[in-house]
């Protein structure tokens, strides 16, 4: 069987696109015979009837439209393909792996994402979202590039990307919110939001354990509806809730001690001294993002 080449194909579709053969080699910067010729290879490799005439103009037949379309599927990806291979050929790998820690504000990360795929739309990119220490395994098993942590472990090098702030905070409607001051000690009667770990050898969090009446919860998104709905207090992220302030959704509680924290997020490479192009690429992008959103909240 005689197979029908990427040009050929191109031929075809050219033809449909242009509305014509003369339109479609101009185009293609080929010969009006050579792309007749190409059309015609097809109908001849395939037993398909590609168009047909109907008055003085070449209509295509049904069978001629599917392979039509399936014809530039089959060279957009092919285009595809190549620039991939270009990328790689630059050092950029076709998956990038990056684990972040919930604290870092979705919008950013997203951004940073955006920024990131859009100068290289071949790129798969893989994130880990992870709790507190979370991110060490996959670093040290090598199963991501990069990771946003609130530390560097021992062996690895990182920068501080981010500082993040977080308020202790209830629903009005809370018990807590009846007092003129809340202390750690009033805190232990009531209902203590927080996010489990993700991490296999789990970090000692006891200074933001300020209860033994814990509700634990794997997702922020749920410990906040929690939160909104009255069942307990929690710190968070002043980024992740700035929506239920503004609506008086959650209230920040009137703490006498130790109200708002705060946690310094780094950047961290798997290999900081042989990261490739385009580890470096999406580390840049998160740079940018966490520098383009505060730039925007010093406005």
């Amino acid at each position: 069987m005689l197979l029908i080449s990427l040009e050929q194909w191109r031929a075809l579709v050219g033809v449909v696109d242009a509305g014509s053969y003369a339109l479609a080699a101009e185009a293609l910067g080929k010969s009006q015979s050579s792309v007749s010729y190409a059309v015609a290879q097809i109908e001849e490799r395939t037993g398909v009837q590609v168009f047909r005439i109907q008055g003085r103009k070449a209509v295509l037949t049904a069978e001629g439209k599917a392979l039509y379309l399936r014809a530039r599927y089959l060279l957009s990806e092919a285009t595809r393909l190549e620039k991939a291979a270009a990328q790689m050929a630059l050092g950029h790998e076709a998956e990038l792996r990056l684990a972040a820690d919930i604290m870092f504000p979705p919008a950013m990360l997203i951004e940073a994402i955006q920024r990131h795929a859009a100068d290289r739309q071949t790129v798969r990119v893989e994130v880990f979202e992870t709790v507190v220490s979370g991110f060490r395994g996959l670093l040290e098993d090598g199963k991501v590039d990069v990771a946003i942590a609130p530390e560097v472990p021992d062996g690895f090098l990182g920068e501080p990307i981010m500082r993040v702030s977080f308020l202790p905070v209830a629903a009005p409607t809370h018990p807590l919110h009846k007092l003129d001051q809340v202390t750690l000690h009033d805190l232990r009667d009531h209902h203590h939001l927080i996010i489990r770990d993700s991490g296999e050898r789990r970090a000692d969090q006891g200074a933001w354990h300020v209860s033994q009446n814990r509700i634990v919860f794997s997702q922020t998104s749920t410990s906040i509806e929690a939160a909104r709905r009255g069942l307990g207090f929690s710190w968070f992220a002043e980024t992740l809730i700035k929506e239920d302030l503004k609506t008086g959704a959650l209230k920040e509680l009137p703490m006498a001690e130790r109200a708002r924290r705060s946690v310094e997020l780094f950047l961290v490479f798997r290999d900081a001294v042989g990261a490739s192009p385009g580890v470096r690429a999406l580390a840049e992008a998160l740079r940018s993002a966490v520098r383009g959103q505060s730039s925007v909240s010093s406005e």
